[in-house]
């Protein structure tokens, strides 16, 4: 997969919107996808706890082991038997599940990694986002980009729904979901075409999710 043309910044962003999501007391998070550990780091700063991660890209696996507890370097699928069981508090998955070919399978695995009170915490792009879809439905186009909802590095779609059904069907309970990222350009003429706005997904290119193995 392209990996190494990514934007600047790709790798060492720091998604403050899902900071917010961040339970209190939490003191065991693994960051899967953790880049550089710039977001992990601000965790770990944050709870003053042990922060791990994963990450696929080797040369921003060694810049993170500089600044978290535990880094594995490789495809994330490789490393879920090492996890411990019922170890963390949270688990993040910034913008992963779309890039796996098996998401199902890795939120099947990880749910045993979390401790009895723990959490997987996820942002997963929207395919319903209203600049794609008018792509789709008006220049009947479903073009790849480098990086955003259409990112060609993307293995699988998802709409808002669809990520709360993929977490119900793995035997998690949703406790929260709700689009971020709002849009404040929304096209005029989409004001005139009721089927389309009356469905406020098509505002976010993201959802965020926190959910609890019960």
């Amino acid at each position: 997969m392209d990996y190494d043309n990514k934007p600047e910044g790709y790798y060492d962003n720091v998604r403050q919107e899902m900071i917010a999501y961040l339970p209190d007391n939490v003191n065991k998070i693994i960051d899967i996808g953790c880049g550089n550990g710039a977001f992990a780091e601000i965790l770990k700063q944050k709870t003053g706890g042990e922060v791990w991660g994963i990450e696929y890209m080797e040369e921003e696996a060694k810049i993170a082991e500089t600044k978290l507890d535990k880094v594995f370097a490789g495809k994330c699928e490789d490393y879920l038997d090492e996890l411990p069981d019922k170890y963390f508090d949270v688990i993040y998955f910034n913008d992963v599940l779309e890039h796996l070919t098996d998401p199902y399978m890795v939120l099947g695995k990880v749910k045993h990694k979390l401790n009895p009170n723990g959490v997987v915490i996820s942002s997963i792009p929207n395919v319903r986002y209203y600049d794609t879809f008018l792509k789709v439905l008006f220049q009947k186009d479903w073009k790849y980009e480098g990086h955003g909802v259409m990112d060609k590095t993307h293995f699988r779609f998802f709409t808002g729904k669809s990520i709360q059904r993929m977490y119900e069907e793995e035997g998690y309970t949703v406790l929260k979901h709700e689009g971020i990222n709002k849009s404040r350009s929304i096209r005029p003429f989409l004001y005139n075409i009721p089927v389309l706005f009356r469905h406020m997904d098509i505002r976010y290119p993201q959802y965020a999710t926190v959910a609890k193995f019960m």
